[in-house]
């Protein structure tokens, strides 16, 4: 399942935390909430940023000739 959690803390700081996400797709899906925070201070990427949505590639064999 695909989460994000805002936390915000007394002295005003804002967190954004994505789970489920893989590969850079969680920062486009969490875009949309930075936009309306303002200015990142800070960001820390999780092993599952590094990790690529592998997609399958097709291959053919020749059926002709």
């Amino acid at each position: 399942m695909k989460e994000i959690i805002v936390d915000i803390f007394n002295d005003g700081e804002v967190q954004i935390e994505t789970r489920g996400f893989k590969g850079k797709s969680c920062i486009g899906e969490s875009q949309f909430i930075k936009d309306l925070l303002g200015k990142e201070i800070k960001k820390q990427l999780v092993p599952a940023y590094y990790h690529e949505n592998k997609v399958p590639v097709k291959k053919y064999l020749p059926l002709c000739g």
